[in-house]
């Protein structure tokens, strides 16, 4: 069955990047083509981006034959062809239910039925990217065969929402990986063995949220990143390689002597520059928003704007990085790209600054977890369940829908230029995720808001309260960058973390469920 629909109008440049990391070329042809008459529009809807995740529902069965005086049946209640297909009108019930509530771009393929290893292993020539197995009987053979389909699979299994399965009972360590007392992944049958955090059992919610991570998941590997200026990382050099290692990110280094003279261009461009002032105009209309620089600042962050999407939209790219932006862009554009990330992140597309793949793999990762813009922040040494985070380069639409209360002021270490200073709500919940350095090892926590200060340090900050062993957060403090999402979305990102093969230390929830 087919899911989520995506209106075309995402497609077009200037009006939102929509679904960019899934276009055609003929797509971003149309779509440059357009970038001079669809104008910014801040009331477009918040589109939801990546490629689809494609899953695969199987049922895994075999019918027993009676015999006389003898064992002829193993536990469960789908015993027959009658209650086969009461079996699958009960799952493609439960998959559209999911389908409904799924807020990132998926599609469930037919459901099919496995009967057999031959099956199993015929079926896996087909493409998509996860499996879910509802495991009702058969044995162990067929079920090894199905987990060895595809890398990524879900079992599930009923206890109470229909007639049990067989392997509500058989499912153990035998032929699922399971955690150390360390976290690390250990055990698991020869195939390719799902782990014991990819069984659920009767919940139809627990699978949505996996199918989540998995999403996001698919979309870190081999997400393609504009890096303005080039790639490096924030006291480990070598980030930018292992981010390519790891997640196989494919970052296109794009040097300031091929942007400066596309910079000027668009600035001296009539056109250009009568949209960016008919931008700023509506920018200043929305609610609570207030203008504390130049205007002249906000006019020049526009024309950047259009700049950096058509360099995204030139290299087919969902997500935008830019380095020396403290230095070398100020000059160039007459203002600074604070702003002008933020307005890429409010309509939908994926920007960072300072171009640190210490930590925009995590950024990539929660984006697509959350479906929502996502917050790079500098932290600060933790203190009486309190970190204070703050950048200049905060999106305001951080829950994907409203615009929160916003000065535009300058940024701060030069005073000059445009960068928002948003006021989040406060007892708003948020996620973080803080990776160390360029290792594995990767740290989450939940927190809420619980002040939007004013001291002398970059313009978007938060006092936040952990929730959480804040005094072990003391042993990680470290001079790195952090990221920030509305919401808790902490078993996901755990749940993803461990398919990436990192180690993730949760200081916030001590189990998945």
């Amino acid at each position: 069955m087919q899911t989520q629909r995506i209106d075309r109008r995402h497609f077009v440049i200037r009006g939102g990047l929509g679904l960019l990391g899934a276009l055609t070329p003929l797509d971003l042809a149309r779509a440059s083509h357009n970038a001079d008459t669809d104008g910014w529009d801040p009331t477009r809807p918040f589109p939801a981006i990546g490629r689809k995740l494609r899953i695969q529902p199987v049922l895994m069965y075999h019918l027993p034959t009676r015999r006389d005086q003898a064992s002829w049946k193993s536990w469960g209640g789908v015993q027959t062809e009658a209650a086969v297909t009461d079996e699958i009108g009960r799952i493609e019930r439960e998959l559209t239910a999911i389908g409904r509530r799924a807020e990132f771009p998926h599609e469930f393929l037919p459901l099919a039925r496995v009967t057999s290893v031959d099956a199993a292993r015929a079926l896996a020539q087909r493409d998509w990217d996860v499996t879910l197995v509802y495991a009702c009987t058969g044995g162990g053979n067929l079920l090894e065969a199905c987990l060895a389909a595809k890398p990524d699979a879900l079992i599930f299994v009923r206890h109470r929402s229909g007639p049990v399965y067989y392997w509500y009972e058989a499912l153990s360590t035998r032929f699922l990986a399971r955690r150390d007392a360390d976290g690390a992944t250990m055990g698991g049958s020869p195939a390719p063995a799902a782990h014991v955090d990819d069984v659920v059992v009767d919940d139809p919610d627990e699978l949505l949220w996996r199918l989540r991570a998995l999403f996001a998941v698919n979309n870190l590997r081999g997400a393609r990143i504009v890096a303005l200026g080039g790639a490096w990382g924030k006291y480990a050099a070598d980030a930018p390689r292992k981010a390519r290692e790891r997640y196989q990110l494919d970052i296109v280094e794009v040097g300031y002597d091929e942007f400066e003279p596309r910079l000027r261009r668009a600035r001296e461009d009539g056109a250009v520059r009568a949209e960016a002032e008919r931008a700023v105009d509506r920018y200043l209309r929305l609610p609570r928003t207030r203008l504390a620089t130049e205007r002249r600042f906000v006019v020049n962050a526009f024309v950047l704007y259009r700049v950096f999407k058509e360099l995204m939209a030139e290299h087919k790219a969902p997500a935008f990085t830019i380095r020396s932006c403290m230095g070398t862009i100020i000059p160039m554009s007459e203002t600074t790209a604070c702003l002008t990330l933020g307005l890429l992140n409010d309509e939908g597309a994926i920007a960072f600054c300072e171009s640190d793949f210490v930590i925009i793999p995590a950024g990539l990762l929660l984006r697509y977890i959350a479906g929502r813009p996502v917050f790079l922040h500098n932290s600060t040494f933790p203190h009486r369940k309190t970190v204070t985070c703050a950048h200049c380069t905060c999106p305001r639409r951080l829950d994907g829908r409203r615009y929160e209360p916003t000065r535009l002021v300058t940024h701060y270490e030069s005073d000059y230029g445009a960068a928002t200073k948003v006021d989040m709500p406060l007892g708003q919940e948020v996620t973080f995720i803080d990776p160390e350095y360029s290792t594995t090892r990767w740290l989450g926590f939940r927190g809420i808001v619980r002040a939007n200060p004013d001291y002398a340090i970059c313009r978007s900050q938060q006092d936040v309260e952990i929730q959480g062993d804040w005094r072990r957060l003391i042993d990680e403090a470290r001079d790195s960058h952090w990221m920030m999402v509305y919401g808790d979305f902490l078993r996901e990102t755990g749940y993803a973390a461990r398919k990436l093969g990192l180690q993730w230390v949760d200081l916030s929830t001590p189990a998945l469920g």
